[in-house]
């Protein structure tokens, strides 16, 4: 993609999103390969806790190695980030990613 045109600004999907402060939090989503169990989490470093989870440093996603990002969004306040989590962990929250990444998941069914 390069560079954004103007700090602050950033491309998503053709469209642009004023962004008034840097993201500081993200909730992730991860599905596990070993078996296809989805984990969601917060952190704000996305690649660095991605890392962290398939060296089996953390302890729920420890025995369901390897796992791949599948899902991320990014916040610039923590209480909204987490709020966000609680919803993606609940009911509404995993039909929500499940109609969100429905190209995805025809090509990667759930188990």
């Amino acid at each position: 993609m390069g560079d954004a045109p103007w700090p602050g600004i950033t491309g998503l999907y053709g469209a642009i999103i004023f962004m008034t402060a840097l993201p500081t939090c993200y909730v992730y989503v991860l599905r596990s390969r070993k078996d296809g169990k989805l984990y969601t989490g917060l952190t704000a470093d996305v690649h660095r806790r991605l890392e962290q989870h398939n060296a089996g440093q953390v302890t729920s996603t420890k025995t369901r190695r390897p796992l791949e990002l599948i899902y991320y969004e990014a916040y610039v306040s923590k209480d909204d980030a987490e709020g966000r989590e609680l919803f993606l962990k609940s009911g509404s929250g995993k039909r929500y990613l499940k109609k969100q990444l429905a190209n995805y998941f025809g090509l990667h069914p759930l188990i």
